[in-house]
């Protein structure tokens, strides 16, 4: 009787195939929620949730763990270097560190001579621009996407570019609507520079951006038929959400009771009326309407008295817009307004939990980054973050990181978020010593998983914050673009970089480079299978695979010796352990 081959690599392949298909199911919430790695119990309250809980945000050392899982919340992925250092440092100096640092810009792309063409054509007709890349160079947002991806993978300001990714998601605009590369820089460094600032100085700038003004109507608003669209996203989007909310997010009478009605919305539009484009644009038609400026972004929007409604108008919060109040004094008191309302607080910052950390929050945690937000205040032991100011973001953000939530080494239940794409491609990439131009991550990569960054295809941004997680009571942002055929797409991009050597530079993309990966530094591993799996595991997930996955991993990769394949077998062995871990669930799903 003859003995039967050894199962190749592609036998624990196609269970990760499956393992990963599961993720659409209950079994999806077994890594974001309790699962993990086959654990099935689950903790009887958040007290339990808690009860193994880092400390580093008091002293002065981190575990491999707690390490690995703030790289994950705070950085565009781990890599052995950045895990080191906080681990050394510890999680509250590490983030005080990162808030001091400002160094990620966008400056590709085009200038504001895109809305100054005096000639009847179109910018990208004119034969001094003629060429098949100018509407990409010129008006389109791909030239950030290098920027972001570039940035992303090398820039040392990870947690400011973190946060700022966070914002673009919460204030969105798009290109999918809107053309004009050098206004959506802009916008995004002020996200940039607004990343731990004050949320009512960013909510400042997002008002008075002609970008946005442009992409939600609230340019040339006229007070004598206002456009709502601004206005009503203002409310719902931007700020308080559509129901009131105590300070830990929980609904205010355990149902909801909406915050706002249809006549505070037109009560908001007419406050924001009289606003027009900063002066610098020209077109071979003149500026319409009549008495406005023309289209350019090249500065905040400017007041225009003439069309701004100065009726006496009452928003929420008690308060009032007196009459006879110009523009920029009624801006003023719409930011009174929202900055007072009960519901900005809870709402802001389940958001930037929901993004950085963990899909389902307990109402505690909420209140307790809530409560940051409020005050402009957070202490982690001797360390204080914030300037005191309601609204003040480094104190917000460093309550999102270091609250016990955030830290427990074990989470429970709610602990966990997918991996929304935009993350996938660039922690692969980090983990692995990768490179990239970003160009492959844009109209190829970010388009088949249904997140190419700068295009969401509406104001509420990639997916939903409330998206339901089929066949389980939690929510999952980001399983709104996840789906059967994502779920192989995601697979297929770990062999796009692991078998197919990712993509090669394209020459007509500015200090091309390609996305690739270099796994010449994990060779010297490779002879020993299971310290390879164990290497990996822990730049990815901080800790070791579970060791049924474990053994199974180990198993998958040991197939490759000199004897089957004499010259490469190292490589291959490296090439399938990181497959098979980034490609688990283990991973795939943020805890």
């Amino acid at each position: 009787m003859s003995t039967p081959p050894e199962p190749s690599p592609r036998c624990a392949q196609g269970r990760l195939i499956r393992a990963l298909l599961g993720l659409l199911a209950s079994a999806a919430l077994a890594g974001c929620g309790g699962g993990g790695g086959g654990t099935t119990a689950e903790p009887a309250s958040a007290a339990g949730e808690l009860a193994n809980v880092s400390a580093s945000g008091l002293t002065s050392k981190a575990s491999q763990r707690d390490a690995a899982r703030l790289a994950d919340q705070a950085s565009f992925g781990a890599t052995e270097g950045l895990v080191a250092d906080i681990r050394s440092r510890g999680a509250a100096p590490w983030i005080a560190e990162q808030m001091a640092l400002n160094r990620s810009r966008y400056g590709a792309g085009g200038d504001a001579s895109v809305h100054q063409n005096t000639q009847a054509a179109s910018y990208c007709d004119l034969p001094a621009n003629a060429g098949p890349n100018c509407w990409r160079d010129k008006l389109s947002t791909q030239p950030l996407l290098w920027d972001f991806y570039r940035n992303a993978l090398s820039q040392p300001d990870q947690l400011r570019q973190r946060v700022a990714l966070a914002l673009q998601q919460l204030l969105v605009v798009s290109g999918l609507e809107v053309e004009g590369t050098y206004g959506f820089r802009a916008y995004h460094n002020a996200l940039l520079d607004a990343a731990f600032g004050n949320y009512r100085a960013l909510l400042r700038a997002v008002m008075l951006s002609p970008v946005m003004g442009d992409y939600l109507n609230n340019v040339n608003n006229h007070k004598a038929a206002p456009n709502e669209n601004f206005a009503r996203e203002l409310l719902q989007l931007f700020t308080i959400g559509s129901c009131d909310l105590n300070n830990d997010g929980t609904l205010k009478t355990g149902q909801c009771v909406a915050s706002y009605d249809n006549a505070t919305v037109r009560n908001y539009a007419y406050a924001l009326t009289g606003w027009t484009y900063p002066p610098g644009g020209a077109t071979a038609w003149g500026c319409w309407p009549s008495g406005t400026n023309c289209r350019f972004y090249g500065g905040d929007m400017v007041a225009l008295e003439a069309v701004h409604d100065e009726a006496e108008r009452a928003l929420l919060s008690g308060v009032r817009l007196g009459a006879g109040q110009k523009a920029g004094a009624a801006l003023e008191r719409v930011l009174d307004s929202l900055m007072a309302h009960p519901s900005m607080a809870p709402f802001i910052s389940r958001h930037l939990i929901q993004h950085l950390v963990l899909a389902n929050p307990t109402p505690a945690y909420v209140g307790r980054v809530a409560t940051a937000f409020g005050t402009g205040q957070f202490r982690s032991g001797t360390r204080s973050f914030g300037s005191g100011q309601p609204g003040d973001l480094a104190a917000t953000v460093a309550a999102v990181l270091l609250d016990a939530e955030a830290r427990a080494e074990q989470p429970g239940r709610s602990g966990g978020k997918l991996r929304e794409p935009a993350l996938l491609f660039t922690g692969v990439l980090r983990a692995l010593n990768g490179q990239t131009d970003g160009e492959s991550l844009g109209w190829a990569w970010g388009a088949e998983l249904r997140q190419q960054i700068f295009r969401p295809p509406s104001v509420f941004n990639f997916y939903a914050a409330d998206h339901p997680v089929p066949g389980t009571a939690l929510s999952g942002p980001s399983f709104g673009i996840h789906n059967a055929n994502s779920a192989l797409q995601r697979l297929n991009y770990l062999v796009f970089l692991l078998d197919a050597g990712g993509a090669g530079p394209d020459p007509s993309i500015p200090a091309a480079l390609g996305t690739r990966v270099d796994l010449s530094g994990f060779l010297s591993d490779a002879a020993d299978a299971g310290r390879l799996v164990d290497r990996l595991s822990l730049v990815a997930m901080g800790q070791p695979m579970p060791a049924t996955a474990r053994a199974e991993l180990v198993k998958a990769v040991s197939w490759w010796t000199d004897t089957v394949d004499k010259d490469t077998w190292r490589l291959n062995r490296v090439r399938t352990a990181a497959y098979l871990v980034f490609g688990s669930p283990d991973y795939q799903v943020q805890r």
